[in-house]
Formats: structure tokens, C-alpha cells, sequence
């Protein structure tokens, strides 16, 4: 024990591989070496004792007087910021944009000017609804905010899963927002839209329902940030270097292909891993799989723009991919975890106005709103108009103006002007040829209206263009979301009122919709501003499972091992699924892992009662004859297995586990062409090849939709 002669003295312990020193009180301290640093307040005085605070003797009261203290927890007191108000649970990471071709013919942005060019970029990718500590998995929008440090200035490409969106005019946002999010008088639900409020303010706004489509699909539960588009959402410009203007809309395009969960599987993710997309982003970029995307421009002239069937200032309408072909202009690539997620992520500020020469805006009105609000929005969160000196924020190019002052100005202005014009020869000028000039447009309208175009009035068609687009799976699944979110309305007038616009996108959807809530009658349809148009064809580019990736690369394999399984079997399933770029997750009855039949230990990285199969794109069930018995009476296995085989996901199993899966409800006669039989080791690769689908859609009809 340390000598009582000095009650500061402290005896030297060892922990395992950890060397401490241990004070009176039992507690532990660690301390500055060759390789640590001291640790010091925040205004650089060194800590002597980081454990205890300053007291009149070892039991008395703390004094005022102990600046250690106070320093650390008036900063512990402080260190919240104001969570956004939508897009606040998100996950960022570095990386890079780099162009295909040069587009100055069409353009003089900077990232564009030249075959090769790299720009720096950063990424959040986000939930809208849910607060900061909602899950990765809420059926929700998802935000795909780009931000690129060009040689012009930064340029904020901020957009959403989903190239719509519910309203046309900024002023609604507002209130689409507070209906969206709990209720106020009791605070809940969070990151859902099951509720009252929400259907309530969708089914008076039918703007919304191309939106809503797009929110009951699939595309709202996607199984990885790295497996789902992004959208600009809003036509832009593009100006060349002659003034000639382009207009433009932004799509991301995931290389690994697009992929979503299963409604029940969300549920079970969630509960599993509330952190599942963000881990799966962490993992991916840790491991040197780099996620990437290709940018793609849809772009049209103003003849275009007067013939389209729809408004293209609209945000709530799409041109379909096969009127205007995407063109693939260059690749994002995030290559670079956060250091910090707070001075990153958190920090990070996206703001609309962010525009560099050669990107324009339209009078897209929820855009000019956007444009307003985002200002404001960081201003309020981050505290200071000083935000763009942040690190994450602060562009990579020069910066000059006479800008100062300001809560926590880091920047430090030399010299006696501070204004311009001025006689001094200091500061910054204008420059009229290589900076920013807005696109000279002329109105043609001089009268101030509040009103909204009649061109923005058709709020059916695309909706019906949208669902009509889907797989016979797609729309049963969108059928089954609109029926769940809708039966937890509790008054039934909002309930009819949704069938009642549901039947101007499509009859056959309304009435499944009807049918599973219960509806004793089908209500007259919706008044429509404008018929729904039944002439617009199929758009196959709207659906998840027609464009498929056609490989398993980035994916994830969950094995159940245990103990006595054929080495030869996981040895092949681990060498194919590497070659196809695929990761082996071993899930075991313990941590510690399995033993196989030739006495290799395997560890394990969950455990069967945390490594639940929805955390996987295909599972495999490999263990010795002599574990069946025992594994059949774990819950947690025969989950494994009976919801791999409910959520359509490719199954292969040894034939020592035939009984197991017999034992978890996949008996022979429910065996399809999704469950494979491994009977030697070359049959892996096969399992591996059937895999690049992804999922056993042919299981739906056989199975009660999820």
C-alpha cells in the first residue's frame, strides 16, 4: 500500500499488459512517458492528478479554487451543440472526386475542366426524420450531401436518396417537417412516419404522393449507405465559359449497385445493430474497400424544358432516364475516415448557396427557399457566422475578403483596411472575368403572385409512372409498407382519406391497401387537379431488383460455424467469396469460436445470440453432426436460420446440418433453388455465383409479405 507519510504517494500495479500507478482511494492513474504527452487544461497548464479533485483533506468538501476541475467540466458542460433539426443522426467520410472528361463546352465549373482532375470532397450521408440517436434503419429518406473543395470554393451538392420530394414551395417545409417528427404533445414517435400527424398533412397535400411512393418502396430501407443512389433533386444550370446555359440534374450511381432490406428485417437490424449503416460505412473504408459512386448529369436545353409533360422547376417530379439518358461524367471515391466525428460530422456545414462559376440555380422554388434557410440553419447550430473557419468547412482554396470579427474569429486580418474600395493598396479586388456572375435570365411574368404554376398541378401521374415501374415483389412490398404505416393511424377518416388518393395512382394498389386495413367500402377517388395520366410508360431505371449489380463484391456472408465442421467446405465458401470481393463473417454458439473436423480453431467475430442473420446478404450453415442436437434447442440458431430463409436470402448448408434446418421451419418440401445443398468443396464457388442476385425473389409468393 502507498506509505501513509504522504497521502498523495502512489504504488506501482500492473493490470494484464497495463502498467499504472495506484493512489489511496484504489484509484488508477496513468502517466506521461517518452511516447504520451502530459495532459494539460485547455489553457496548457500540466495535470498533476487527473483522478480527484482538490478537497480539504481526503474526505472534505471541493474547493472553488481547483481549475483542473472547473476547466474540464465547464467544457464536459458545453460540449452539445443543437442537433439539426432534420438530417441530425449522419455519418461522414473523406475521399475524392475525379472527372472522366473535360465538360468546358458545357461548363466552367472547376471540377469539370479537365480529364483526371481530382477535387477533395467530403460526405454525410443521413436520416431525415429521426433525432441524433434514432436508428440507421428507420424507413426514412436518406441525405446524400456532397461537398467539394474546388480551386473556386467549395461547391454543396445536397440532395436525398430519392429525386423527389414531398412539396413544390419552401413554405410548406415547415409544417411537412413538424408533422413528420413526434407529435408535440406527447414526444414520440421518433424516426417514424406511423403516426397520425404525418398522414394527416400528407393526405391534405397531394403533392406528396409521388414522394410517398418513393418512401414505401424500398429505396427508404437501404442495406448500405454504399448500395443506394443519390439525387441533386432540383434542376440546375450549368454556364459555360461563353455564358451559354445548360440546364442539369445530378445523380450519384452506386459501382457496387443499388440493394435494400426487407421491411421485417429492418425491424430486426435495428434492434440488432442500431448502427448498422454507419458501421458498415466505418468497416468498408477500414478495410480498403472503397465505396464509389459515378456522377451522372441528365442534361437538356430550354426546348426541352417547354416540352417536357411536366414543370422540370418541380420538385416533386422526375425525367425519366430513358426520355434524357444519364451521362457519366467522373467517380467519387470516399477513401478516409473521420479522425473526429464531432469536429467532422457533427460540424460539417452544407448550405445550397454554396455554388461555384460555372453552376447556376433555377427558380425551382423550394430551391430558392433552401437557398435561404441553410444559412440561417448553421448559424443557430454551429453558434458563429465564423463556421466556414472550421476545418471540415474551411475551402482548400485562398480565401480573401474584409469579412472579421465574429464570435471565435480564427483568421487574423493584417493591415489598416478593412473596407473596399480603398486607396491603401490592401486586400482583395473584385475579379469580373473569373468570378461568379448569376446567369442573366429575364423574367417574363413583372406580377408578384403567391400562387403556385398550373404546371405544377399534375400530383398523380408520375406516382402511377413510379409504381407501375416496380417488380410484382417491389409493389407487394410497397403495398404491405403503405397498409403497416396506415394501421397505425388511429383515426379512420385519414385511413380513407389515403385510400381516396391512392386510387388516382393505381386501383390495383389502393385496393390491397383497403383490403388489409380493414375498409368495409373503397371510397370515391380523390378530387384531382389534373387526371392522372395513364400513358406513361414503365421506367425500369425506377426499380431496386431490375438493376441489380449482378455480383456479390462488397457484400457480407454470415457463416454459422461450430464445432466439427467440414474444413474443406468453410476453407472453399472463405476462397470464393474473397475472389468474388465478397467479406466471411463467422457467427459461433461461442466467441471464442469453432474447431473444425482437422482441429483448426476458426474465431468468431458475434456470437449466435448477437450475430443474428439479418446482419448478412447470404448465410451458410456449416457444424458437425455432433452439434445438431444441441444448436436445435438455441432460439438464436433457428433464428438465424428461419429468417434467413423468410427475408428471400440465399442459404447454403453442409449435410450435416439438414436436420437443423428442418428444426428451424426450412424443412425439405420448403427447399427451393435459394437453399443449396454443399455437398464438396467445389460446389462454394457455385454458391458464391448464385449469390450476385442477391435475393431468392421466386420465395415471396410462398411466404406472408414482411
Amino acid at each position: 500500500m502507498p506509505s501513509t507519510t504522504d497521502p498523495q504517494a502512489r504504488e506501482t500495479v500492473t493490470i494484464h499488459d497495463q502498467t499504472l500507478e495506484r493512489g489511496p482511494g484504489g484509484e488508477l492513474h496513468q502517466t506521461a512517458g517518452a511516447d504520451t504527452p502530459a495532459l494539460t487544461t485547455s489553457h496548457g497548464m500540466p495535470v498533476a492528478d487527473d483522478q480527484s479533485s482538490l478537497k480539504i483533506g481526503p474526505r472534505g468538501p471541493t474547493l472553488l479554487e481547483d481549475v483542473h476541475l472547473r476547466d474540464k467540466i465547464f467544457h464536459f458542460d458545453h460540449e452539445r451543440i443543437p442537433e439539426r433539426v432534420v438530417h441530425a443522426r449522419g455519418m461522414g467520410a473523406h475521399g475524392f472526386f475525379e472527372a472522366y472528361e473535360s465538360l468546358a463546352d458545357i461548363t466552367m465549373a472547376d471540377p469539370f475542366q479537365e480529364a483526371g482532375r481530382r477535387t477533395e470532397a467530403f460526405v454525410r450521408f443521413s436520416t431525415v426524420a429521426g433525432n441524433k440517436g434514432s436508428s440507421d434503419l428507420a424507413r426514412d429518406v436518406r441525405g446524400f450531401a456532397v461537398k467539394l473543395y474546388t480551386r473556386a470554393g467549395n461547391w454543396d451538392l445536397i440532395g436525398n436518396n430519392i429525386p423527389v420530394f414531398f412539396i413544390q414551395d419552401a413554405i410548406k417545409f415547415p409544417d411537412l417537417i413538424h408533422a413528420a417528427k413526434q407529435e408535440p404533445d406527447r414526444g414520440f414517435p421518433q424516426a417514424q412516419t406511423a403516426h397520425d400527424n404525418f398522414w394527416d398533412f400528407i393526405s391534405l397535400t397531394p403533392e406528396s404522393l409521388h414522394m410517398i411512393m418513393w418512401i414505401m418502396s424500398d429505396r427508404a430501407i437501404p442495406r448500405s449507405f454504399r448500395f443506394m443512389e443519390g439525387f441533386g433533386v432540383h434542376t440546375f444550370r450549368l454556364v459555360n465559359a461563353d455564358g451559354k446555359s445548360t440546364f442539369v440534374k445530378f445523380h450519384w450511381k452506386p459501382k457496387l449497385g443499388m440493394q435494400s432490406v426487407v421491411w421485417n428485417e429492418a425491424l430486426k437490424i435495428s434492434g440488432a445493430d442500431p448502427d448498422f449503416h454507419r458501421r458498415d460505412l466505418w468497416d468498408a473504408i477500414q478495410s480498403g474497400d472503397f465505396p464509389e459512386w459515378e456522377l451522372g448529369m441528365q442534361l437538356f436545353d430550354e426546348s426541352f424544358a417547354e416540352a417536357f409533360d411536366f414543370d422540370v422547376l418541380d420538385a416533386t417530379k422526375i425525367i425519366p432516364e430513358e426520355v434524357v439518358p444519364v451521362r457519366r461524367v467522373g467517380r467519387l471515391v470516399l477513401d478516409r475516415v473521420v479522425d473526429n466525428f464531432f469536429a467532422e460530422t457533427e460540424q460539417v456545414a452544407f448550405c445550397t448557396q454554396n455554388i461555384v462559376p460555372g453552376i447556376d440555380f433555377t427558380n425551382d422554388p423550394l430551391l430558392q427557399g433552401r437557398n435561404f434557410s441553410y444559412l440561417d440553419t448553421q448559424l443557430k447550430r454551429l453558434g458563429s457566422p465564423n463556421f466556414t473557419e472550421i476545418p471540415v468547412n474551411r475551402p482548400r482554396c485562398p480565401m480573401h475578403n474584409f469579412q472579421q470579427d465574429g464570435h471565435m474569429r480564427m483568421a487574423v486580418n493584417k493591415g489598416r483596411a478593412n473596407y473596399q474600395p480603398n486607396s491603401w493598396g490592401e486586400g482583395p479586388r473584385e475579379t469580373p472575368k473569373a468570378g461568379f456572375s448569376s446567369l442573366p435570365v429575364a423574367e417574363t411574368e413583372p406580377t408578384r403572385l403567391r400562387i403556385r404554376p398550373e404546371s405544377f398541378a399534375d400530383h398523380y401521374s408520375q406516382a402511377r409512372q413510379f409504381f407501375i415501374s416496380q417488380t410484382p415483389e417491389e409493389q407487394i412490398h410497397m403495398a404491405s409498407a403503405l397498409t403497416f404505416e396506415l394501421s397505425k393511424v388511429e383515426r379512420a377518416d385519414i385511413r380513407v382519406r389515403m385510400v381516396a388518393h391512392l386510387l388516382n395512382v393505381h386501383e390495383d394498389l389502393a385496393e390491397r391497401v383497403a383490403k388489409g386495413l380493414g375498409l368495409k367500402s373503397i371510397p370515391d377517388p380523390a378530387p384531382a387537379a389534373k387526371p392522372t395520366r395513364m400513358d406513361l410508360q414503365a421506367s425500369p431505371a425506377l426499380s431496386i431488383i431490375l438493376n441489380g449489380p449482378g455480383s456479390f463484391k462488397g457484400r457480407k456472408l454470415g457463416v454459422l460455424l461450430a464445432d466439427g465442421a467440414d474444413a474443406a467446405l468453410f476453407n472453399a465458401l472463405t476462397r470464393a467469396a474473397g475472389a468474388e470481393g465478397a467479406m466471411v463473417e463467422v457467427v459461433a454458439p461461442e466467441i471464442g469460436g469453432a474447431t473444425l473436423d482437422d482441429g483448426t480453431l476458426v474465431p468468431a467475430k458475434q456470437k449466435t445470440d448477437g450475430g443474428p442473420s439479418v446482419l448478412y446478404d447470404a448465410v451458410a450453415v456449416l457444424v458437425g453432426a455432433d452439434m445438431v442436437k444441441s444448436l436445435a434447442r438455441d432460439p438464436s440458431v433457428l433464428d438465424f436460420i428461419g429468417d434467413a430463409f423468410a427475408h428471400r436470402k440465399f442459404l447454403a448448408y453442409a449435410p450435416a446440418a439438414d436436420g437443423l434446418l428442418a428444426a428451424a421451419g426450412v424443412d425439405k418440401a420448403k427447399r427451393d433453388d435459394g437453399i443449396v445443398a454443399l455437398s464438396a468443396a467445389a460446389d462454394a464457388d457455385d454458391f458464391i455465383a448464385t449469390c450476385r442476385k442477391l435475393r431468392f425473389w421466386p420465395r415471396e409468393q410462398s411466404i406472408k409479405p414482411v
